[in-house]
C-alpha cells in the first residue's frame, strides 16, 4: 500500500474513532429519513415485541392449562418428580416457574449453540431473503400453539402439549438466529458509515423499549385478545398476536428495495468460514476489543439481573418480588443513553465514550451497594448504569459494523451472538451462589471492580 492509501486509512479510521466526520448532525432524524433502513426498523420493531410476548404467552398457558391447582394434586407429576429426585415445588408460583425454567432453557441453548453457523449461512443467502424467511415461518409455527391444547398422552406427569410447547420454542429460537446476524449485518448497508452511531443508538433504544413493553403490556394484551374477541364469539383470540406480529415483522422487512450483490459459489466449508470470523478478530484487533467489551457488559448486566431480587430487598419501598422495577429503571437510563448517544456521540471518541460508560457503571454499582436502603436513591442509579450501559454498546457495536469485511458480517455477528448469549447465560447461573455465600455488598463491589479497571485499560487519557 502507497504512503498516500496508509494515510487516507488512517485518516478515515480516525475520524471514526473520533467521532468527528460531517455526518450525524442531525442524528435520529437522518436515519430515519432514510426508508429501507426505516422498514427494517419497523420490522425489527414487530419482531423483538413478538419475542417478549411469545415468552408471556407461554407462561400464560402454562399457569391456565398445566398448574391449574397445587402441584401435589397431581400424582402423576409427583411421582415423575421422585423418580429423578426432583423435589417438587409446593406453591402454585413455583409450578409455574418450574415449567416456564423448561421454555427459558429450550429458547437459549439454540442461541448459545447455534449463533456461529448461523452467521455463516446469513452470508451465504440474501440477507433481505432471511430476515423475511425467519419472521414468516416463526408466524406459520406459532400457529400451531392451539393443537397443544388438545388433550393427549402424558410423559413425566404432564401432556404432550406442554412438550410440544418446549419443542416450538426450541425451532423458534432456532429461526432467531438466522434473523439476528443477517439483521446487524444489513445495517450497514443499509445506512451510510458516518450515520452508523445515530442507527445503532435507535436499535438500542427501541429493543430496550420492545423489551420493557413487551413484558409489561404483554399479559394484560392477551387477556384482552382472548375476552374481546370471545364476546363476539371467536375464541382463542390470544393465539393470533404472535402471527400478527411475526408477520408485520415479515411484511415490514419485504419492502426493503435493497439489491444485494450475488454471491459467488462457496467451496469452503461451514467450519472453515467459522474460521474466516475467528480470522476477523485475530486481523482486526478494533473488532476484537469491541467484541470484549460487549461480553462484559452483557456479563455485568446478566449478574445485575440476579442482583436485583437481592438489592430490591433491601429497599423498604420495594422488596424481592418487586426486582423488576430495579431493571425497568436501567432499561428506561439505557434508552435515554442511546438516544443521547445519537444526538451528541459524533463529537466525542469512541475509545473514551468506552471508558465513561465502563466507569459509570462502576461507580453506580459501588453506590448501589453503599446506598442499597434508599428506595430514590436506588432507583436514580439504575436509571444511570443504564445510560453507562449505552455509552459502552452503541460505539462497539459500531466499530464491529464498520471494521468487519461485508463479506464476513453474518459469520461475525454469528459469533458475536453466541458469545453475548453465553455471557448472559454464565453468570445467571453464578452469581445466585456468589451472592448467598458471600453476601450482596462483596458481590457488587467486585462487578465494581472489574468495571473500573476495564475502563482504565481502555487508557482514555491517551491521546487520539
Amino acid at each position: 500500500m502507497t504512503s498516500r492509501g496508509r494515510s487516507a486509512k488512517s485518516l478515515k479510521g480516525s475520524q471514526r474513532e473520533s467521532g468527528q466526520g460531517n455526518a450525524g448532525r442531525n442524528g435520529l432524524q437522518t436515519v430515519l429519513g432514510l426508508r429501507d433502513f426505516r422498514w427494517l426498523w419497523l420490522g425489527q420493531i414487530f419482531s423483538q415485541l413478538a419475542d417478549k410476548f411469545y415468552i408471556v404467552l407461554m407462561v400464560y398457558l402454562i399457569a391456565q392449562i398445566w398448574v391449574t391447582d397445587t402441584p401435589g394434586a397431581n400424582p402423576a407429576l409427583a411421582e415423575a418428580a421422585s423418580a429423578i429426585r426432583l423435589d417438587l415445588p409446593e406453591t402454585r408460583a413455583q409450578m409455574i416457574t418450574l415449567l416456564a425454567t423448561g421454555i427459558y432453557v429450550a429458547n437459549t441453548v439454540p442461541a448459545m449453540v447455534l449463533g456461529t453457523v448461523a452467521g455463516v449461512w446469513a452470508d451465504r443467502w440474501p440477507k433481505r431473503a432471511v430476515m423475511v424467511a425467519s419472521n414468516g415461518l416463526r408466524a406459520l409455527l406459532v400457529l400451531l400453539t392451539p393443537l397443544m391444547l388438545v388433550p393427549g398422552p402424558q410423559w413425566l406427569g404432564l401432556s404432550w402439549g406442554y412438550w410440544g410447547l418446549v419443542a416450538m420454542t426450541f425451532l423458534e429460537s432456532v429461526l432467531t438466529q438466522f434473523f439476528a446476524p443477517a439483521e446487524q449485518a444489513a445495517i450497514p448497508q443499509l445506512v451510510p458509515a458516518e450515520h452508523l452511531l445515530a442507527a445503532n443508538s435507535l436499535y438500542q433504544a427501541t429493543s430496550m423499549a420492545a423489551t420493557i413493553l413487551g413484558f409489561a403490556l404483554g399479559d394484560p394484551i392477551l387477556r384482552g385478545l382472548e375476552h374481546g374477541l370471545a364476546a363476539v364469539g371467536i375464541e382463542g383470540g390470544q393465539f393470533l398476536l404472535l402471527p400478527l406480529c411475526y408477520g408485520s415483522a415479515a411484511l415490514a422487512i419485504s419492502r426493503i428495495r435493497w439489491r444485494e450483490a450475488e454471491q459467488p459459489p462457496r467451496t469452503s466449508s461451514v467450519w472453515q468460514e467459522i474460521g474466516e470470523g475467528l480470522a476477523v478478530l485475530r486481523h482486526q484487533p478494533r473488532v476484537a476489543n469491541a467484541m470484549v467489551q460487549l461480553v462484559l457488559l452483557y456479563s455485568l448486566l446478566a449478574a445485575l439481573y440476579v442482583l436485583a431480587i437481592s438489592l430490591a430487598a433491601a429497599v423498604p419501598g420495594l422488596g424481592p418480588t418487586r426486582f423488576g422495577t430495579l431493571l425497568a429503571m436501567s432499561g428506561i437510563g439505557l434508552a435515554c443513553g442511546a438516544l443521547a448517544v445519537a444526538q451528541l456521540g459524533y463529537g466525542i471518541n469512541r475509545r473514551r465514550l468506552a471508558a465513561a460508560g465502563l466507569g459509570t457503571i462502576g461507580w453506580s454499582l459501588l453506590l448501589l451497594g453503599q446506598l442499597r436502603g434508599h428506595l430514590t436513591f436506588t432507583l436514580l442509579l439504575c436509571v444511570v448504569l443504564g445510560i453507562g450501559a449505552a455509552m459502552l454498546a452503541i460505539p462497539a457495536q459500531t466499530t464491529i459494523q464498520e471494521d468487519t469485511p461485508e463479506s464476513l458480517r453474518g459469520k461475525v455477528f454469528g459469533l458475536q451472538n453466541n458469545l453475548i448469549n453465553i455471557a448472559l447465560s454464565l453468570p445467571l447461573v453464578v452469581a445466585g451462589a456468589v451472592v448467598s455465600r458471600w453476601g450482596l455488598l462483596p458481590v457488587l463491589w467486585g462487578l465494581a471492580g472489574i468495571a473500573l479497571a476495564a475502563a482504565l485499560a481502555e487508557r482514555p487519557w491517551r491521546r487520539c
